[in-house]
């Protein structure tokens, strides 16, 4: 079992959402996309922890910027995909896409969603029922395409829709809010995204994430998901 805690990094700027793994079993502990050491740092601090790996999702700075930082703080080992060996600072384990990786008694399926980037996988830990879904999938929205194509990122939102609805995601940003209009418009205000948003909303009053939520409810909310061919997707994408 996995105890998962949130910790906001570049507050206010990018918003950007690093997560603390710890195995519960084993002690075993990782930083995904830490962004921002300082928070990541005070929470390890809080809880007693030094992560032995570093997981990332994509190469891109703002999920990546405090790599080697924390690499030589913990003499953590940095896991990433193949394809981003040389766009990941400190890589020391290069995962393909079908493998896995164990965290003390936690196990992670490695899953490749080329579209946001080229080499950016899905961290999906099926027995904790918990997917990381790092710039490819936020509440509401999707990653805009950076390095990818329409096909190839609408191939990967399937990959998503495959998992089992009672996934919980945990995206890399808070972005809940940027996607509320499109969702709105899509849906026909439709009272699934209204519930959505209201407990969106609540939690964020609290000063707490918008989510997670399960997959199930945001292949219900999330108008890139709900498209139902690559042609409405690309037009949803305004692509």
């Amino acid at each position: 079992m996995l105890q998962i805690e949130t910790i906001l990094c570049r507050a206010g700027i990018m918003d950007n959402y690093a997560y603390l793994l710890i195995d519960e079993a084993s002690r075993i502990s990782a930083i995904i996309d830490p962004s921002e050491a300082a928070p990541i740092i005070k929470r390890c601090q809080e809880l007693n922890t030094r992560p032995s790996y570093i997981l990332n999702t994509h190469h891109h700075f703002d999920h990546t910027d405090s790599n080697l930082e924390l690499k030589q703080l913990y003499h953590a080992q940095v896991v990433g995909h193949s394809a981003d060996a040389h766009r990941i600072p400190g890589l020391d384990i290069a995962l393909s896409d079908g493998d896995t990786f164990r965290l003390g008694d936690s196990q992670a399926q490695i899953i490749s969603v080329d579209g946001h980037t080229i080499g950016h996988i899905l961290w999906y830990f099926a027995q904790d029922k918990a997917l990381f879904t790092g710039d490819m999938l936020f509440n509401l929205c999707v990653g805009g395409l950076f390095e990818g194509n329409i096909s190839q990122m609408w191939h990967s939102v399937q990959k998503i829709k495959a998992l089992p609805d009672d996934t919980l995601f945990y995206p890399g940003h808070e972005y809940t809010l940027h996607g509320a209009q499109e969702a709105l418009y899509f849906s026909h205000n439709s009272p699934d995204v209204l519930a959505y948003l209201r407990l969106a909303q609540n939690r964020l009053q609290q000063g707490l994430p918008a989510g997670p939520f399960t997959l199930g409810e945001e292949k219900k909310c999330n108008p890139y998901l709900s498209a139902d061919s690559e042609a409405e997707f690309a037009r949803r994408l305004g692509a």
